[in-house]
């Protein structure tokens, strides 16, 4: 499967970069955060997952430790190299079409700020499509003032994620600039990224008939959703 560079994304430093701008050795790098956590917390413990955009695996390996059922998904075979113990699957997310459903579909990330609308429903729709019956799909958004608070950084690992930029390219879409310091290594990565209020993500959920069944954090950064029933 050959997948070309996303237009408006792209990363340096060492090692291979995704077609989002991602640097595989440095995800490898990052520490796991608290959202497995959260995750188990929200799910039945029997649950299977398809974990959209997985990366390395930082989430899917926990997740895995907690006894769950994992399908990982990404569009980097590079990333998907270093996965251990889940089902794998290349493919672009918003292309996906596994014939299956799931009980819990796991869409992290901030995926669904992608600065493509039609590339954000084209996720949400894989979500939707590939959902059991009585399943959920969990999403993370970003944060309130994510966008607003720049620049800004926080401590990794040995090293420091500085937010250095972010500038709007077009009506409603944002260039952010992220840069990774380590003793050893600098990498950076450019995105794209639609901000949206809970209204313009509820309203992005009700384009795919997907309606938000509970916000899981206070911040409302992390949600359960499920379908939208006639």
């Amino acid at each position: 499967m050959e997948v070309r560079r996303r237009e408006g994304y792209h990363g340096t430093g060492p090692g291979a970069i995704t077609p989002d701008g991602c640097a595989v050795e440095l995800y490898s790098r990052i520490p796991v955060d608290d959202s497995p956590d959260l995750i188990a917390a929200s799910v039945p413990a029997d649950a299977t997952i398809l974990e959209l955009g997985c990366g390395v695996g930082r989430t899917t390996h926990p997740l895995l430790e907690r006894g769950f059922t994992v399908t990982a998904v990404d569009e980097s075979p590079e990333m998907l190299e270093r996965v251990r113990g889940a089902r794998t699957v290349l493919s672009p997310i918003e292309t996906l079409d596994l014939g299956e459903r799931f009980d819990v579909v796991l869409l992290a990330s901030f995926l669904v700020h992608a600065g493509s609308e039609d590339v954000r429903r084209g996720l949400l729709r894989t979500c939707l499509n590939h959902l059991a019956p009585g399943g959920c799909v969990l999403i993370q958004r970003e944060g309130r003032d994510w966008h607003d608070v720049v620049p800004r950084e926080r401590p990794i690992g040995d090293g420091v994620a500085r937010v250095v930029s972010s500038e709007p390219v077009g009506p409603g879409v944002n260039s952010v600039l992220f840069e990774y310091a380590f003793p050893d290594a600098v990498w950076t990565q450019t995105f794209l990224s639609r901000p949206l209020t809970t209204e313009q993500f509820e309203q992005a959920l009700a384009e795919v008939a997907l309606r938000v069944d509970a916000y899981l954090t206070e911040d409302g950064t992390w949600v359960r959703a499920v379908p939208v029933t006639t």
